[in-house]
């Protein structure tokens, strides 16, 4: 066991690092609609599926047979249109998610129950969506199984690091992720928007008063977590080259646990969250064995719960600040 975990640890760390940026992106969409609404948005998940469809219907409207062959930088510049379509989908989608799931709601002063069933509704609905109209009619293919994406990174590798290698794909999907992590943040902590979504989470009603319209603030927040689940989606095809009618379910409660771990309604705390869930997933895969990483991410968030409910870094879940 001992010399399994020698020769496996440096490459499921850096596996890790990579899924865990995925999760920790699309922990950012739960995580800034807790700190408004006191909402957690399990239709988040679709969202993040409809951006991995977005990139896959231009994958495969580029794709006239096999993988795609590009140089360097058409690769990268392929990659970031991917990201910024995926992005502009996602968080158009969720944004009129919020107008019609929970909104109306919001109006009449429902509970937060009625939103919660709303949310798994509207989560059910465009999965069956998907599966029923959208890929038989766009892709010609039953909707029910995986849709395989065409490869437009090579896995070559750039460097060794002890006994792993680290790849073209692993470097790209970090460094994407940690550019828009960081730029989100900033745009929450130094810009007027961000100021009032921190306004907001903090007492509606005295950012009211200050002059915020909350109505203008939740639907920004709701866009800003669409179009980081859309990021992580285009990443995420790249990675995996794979998607389908259900792929935000498993991986949208794995965010979920993400931004529950970190500190839910804490934005560092959802990206500290994603990257510490996906190395315990990978160094569990090394005793446990693949199929079990699933069952790791459950563990996590039920011993979260039970032990640290307020996250690693986050403050009671009533004080909880975006």
């Amino acid at each position: 066991m001992l010399q399994t975990l020698q020769d496996q640890f440096l490459g499921s760390t850096i596996g890790g690092l990579v899924l865990g940026s995925i999760y920790a992106l699309v922990a950012l969409g739960y995580t800034m609609v807790y700190g408004v609404l006191r909402l957690i948005n399990f239709a988040h998940s679709e969202i993040f599926m409809i951006g991995t469809m977005t990139s896959l219907f231009i994958l495969a409207s580029i794709a006239t047979s096999g993988n795609i062959v590009v140089g360097l930088g058409a690769m990268i510049l392929l990659l970031l249109a991917l990201m910024l379509a995926s992005a502009v989908v996602s968080g158009g989608s969720a944004v009129v998610l919020e107008q019609v799931a929970y909104r109306p709601l919001r109006k009449r002063g429902s509970s937060k129950l009625a939103a919660l069933i709303s949310a798994i509704g509207a989560s059910i609905f465009l999965q069956e969506l998907f599966a029923l109209v959208i890929i038989p009619n766009v892709f010609n293919k039953s909707g029910r199984v995986p849709q395989n994406a065409p490869r437009f990174v090579d896995r070559d590798t750039l460097f060794p690091v002890g006994n792993a290698v680290v790849r073209t794909d692993q470097v790209l999907v970090i460094i994407g992720a940690v550019i828009v992590m960081v730029v989100l943040d900033q745009l929450v902590r130094r810009t007027r928007i961000g100021r009032g979504i921190r306004a907001t989470a903090q007492d509606p009603e005295a950012a009211v008063l200050m002059g915020v319209s909350i109505d203008r603030i939740v639907r920004i927040t709701f866009l800003l977590g669409g179009a980081m689940a859309g990021v992580a989606s285009a990443l995420y095809l790249m990675e995996l080259e794979n998607t389908g009618y259900r792929v935000g379910f498993v991986l949208g409660i794995k965010a979920f646990t993400a931004a529950v771990l970190g500190g839910i309604g804490n934005l560092r705390g959802a990206l500290l969250g994603g990257i510490v869930l996906g190395l315990v997933e990978n160094w569990s895969a090394i005793f446990l064995g693949s199929e079990w990483k699933d069952v790791t991410a459950f563990v996590v968030l039920v011993l979260v719960l039970m032990f640290r409910p307020t996250g690693i870094l986050g403050e009671s879940l009533q004080r909880a600040r975006a």
